[in-house]
């Protein structure tokens, strides 16, 4: 089997990344993330709902047009319906683009409910989702939410019957249904680490809900992409925060040399870029298997590269790191919370032990006669 990516594949990657460059700069970014920022409304500290109300609407919608405009949410859909017809091992290398640049907004639930809700494909439906009761992003903003806590796919819509020309005027429309979903679903809003992710808690999930698709996905099918996706989004995180502190440590200087010179320095980029290679292994070997195993391995390491790159990253930009403007804190704040997405990392440990003891029900053995009956997963 042939594991190295193709030239239609890097193709992919490359075109990717020019076009993330151009539609979400940086300078966009730091305009959500100050909407969401101190002294901001919806912010710690500031003035409205908790979570950073400025991003929650109008300008995740209008990113979201622009990503449904050159296909982002249908690329596996078949081209007949309106698709781009890759697989899952090419929308991964996507989504980690994706994470480089921090996209905001429930990427992984739209891309999920391409073909299964109405507008989704074509970015005019922002869609979320459950597994269970919990955290859920950008609840308040979204036009429909999957529901995958039970073995058949449930879909919750704003309005069931939608006019065929949705959102004729996005001001009165939009703020008509911004409450039915946290209304429906009890959930309140709560303060999030990112400024760029409101967040509601939802306390339960309703007994019914809308109609089912027909010909809807396997439900555990939805969960193993849903967090392969999302490790996927970690994993352009963590790989960014590696050039990020790459290209400061050479240009900082300190004691008359860059301060990347020093060995203590060198180690630590070792280990970001040691964890973001081993993560980007398990990532896209789970994208051609999918199975529990490989998605659990591959979400743990991608959430542990993310977030310990990025506070290794916060480390060697200094005190620098540690203020409003500097591009590191973003790259934490949502690796935090996507660590929680999905699967967790105990929960992804648990599965693991699990999957190890079933297959060696009579324990491991050391190779020295001992068996060893506690089996202990690192994710390090």
């Amino acid at each position: 089997m042939e594991f190295r990516l193709s030239d239609d594949q890097r193709a992919l990657r490359t075109g990717t990344r020019q076009l993330l460059a151009a539609l979400f700069p940086r300078e966009r970014l730091r305009a959500m993330v100050d909407a969401g920022g101190p002294g901001s409304a919806g912010s710690p500290g500031g003035a409205g709902s908790p979570g950073g109300a400025a991003v929650d609407g109008t300008s995740v919608r209008e990113l979201w047009r622009e990503l449904g405009d050159v296909g982002f949410f249908s690329l596996r859909l078949p081209e007949d319906r309106g698709g781009t017809g890759l697989g899952l091992p090419e929308t991964v290398l996507v989504f980690e683009e994706a994470g480089r640049v921090l996209l905001p907004g429930p990427l992984v639930a739209t891309h999920l409910a391409a073909g299964l809700v109405e507008g989704a494909a074509e970015g005019r439906a922002l869609v979320t989702a459950l597994d269970r009761p919990g955290p859920v992003e950008h609840l308040a903003s979204a036009d429909a939410v999957l529901l995958l806590d039970r073995a058949t796919l449930r879909i919750l819509l704003t309005n069931p019957n939608p006019n065929p020309n949705p959102n004729p005027n996005p001001d009165l429309d939009r703020d008509a249904c911004t409450a039915v979903f946290p209304r429906a679903l009890g959930a309140r809003p709560v303060r999030a680490v990112d400024p760029t992710t409101p967040l509601h808690l939802v306390s339960q999930l309703p007994d019914d809900a809308g109609p089912i698709p027909a010909g809807a996905p396997d439900v555990g099918r939805l969960r193993r992409e849903a967090a392969l996706l999302t490790a996927a989004l970690q994993l352009g995180s963590a790989l960014r925060t590696v050039e990020m502190t790459v290209a400061h440590v050479k240009a900082r200087s300190q004691f008359g040399r860059p301060v990347g010179s020093f060995q203590a320095v060198q180690h630590l980029c070792a280990r970001m870029f040691v964890r973001a290679e081993i993560a980007r292994c398990s990532v896209y070997a789970a994208s051609l298997a999918v199975t529990f195993g490989d998605v659990s391995r591959a979400k743990l390491l991608a959430d542990t590269a993310a977030v310990r790159n990025a506070r290794d990253c916060l480390q060697l930009h200094g005190g620098f790191g540690f203020t409003w403007d500097a591009d590191v804190h973003p790259h934490l704040k949502r690796a935090w919370v996507r660590a929680a997405q999905w699967q967790s990392a105990a929960e992804a440990e648990e599965g693991l032990a699990e999957e190890l003891l079933n297959e060696f029900p009579a324990g491991l053995s050391t190779g020295q006669g001992e068996v060893v009956a506690n089996v202990e997963i690192s994710s390090e």
